[in-house]
């Protein structure tokens, strides 16, 4: 299963315990295959780098490492499409929409808003383990 984390799922998921962080290790277990644009991947080292000033236990540049080489990264333009009221958020319907992802995980109000657009589900963290929860 092909899937995208918005980056608050992304960075909690390696920060903290919890739904964002079961799906974190779904993937690095290879039970689901995240995917992503260059331009996602440019706000989690943003956003990651940040928290891992306050929490320097975690070694996010070896995430990112990870995640460079075990992720799905596609060219995607940026912010190819106009659908969120926000409009940082549409990075993340361009990404699915060109590389074909069916889901979106997001708890942001602005994405979820949206679910549907072009037959891309966007759902939180919780939603989608129940959907698919990984199997052991």
């Amino acid at each position: 299963m092909r899937v995208i984390l918005d980056t608050n799922v992304f960075v909690s998921g390696v920060f903290w315990d919890g739904p964002p962080n079961r799906i974190l290790k779904a993937w690095i277990t290879g039970k689901i295959n995240l995917v992503l644009s260059l331009e996602i991947l440019e706000e989690y080292q943003r956003i990651g780098h940040g928290l891992s000033l306050k929490y320097p236990l975690i070694d996010f540049p070896q995430v990112l490492t990870t995640l460079e080489g075990n992720a799905e990264i596609v060219n995607s333009p940026r912010h190819h499409i106009r659908v969120c009221e926000d409009p940082d958020d549409d990075k993340f319907f361009s990404c699915a929409i060109i590389a074909q992802v069916p889901w979106i995980v997001s708890g942001d109000k602005h994405l979820l808003k949206v679910s549907n657009y072009h037959g891309v589900q966007v759902v939180k963290p919780k939603e989608f383990l129940i959907r698919h929860p990984p199997k052991s």
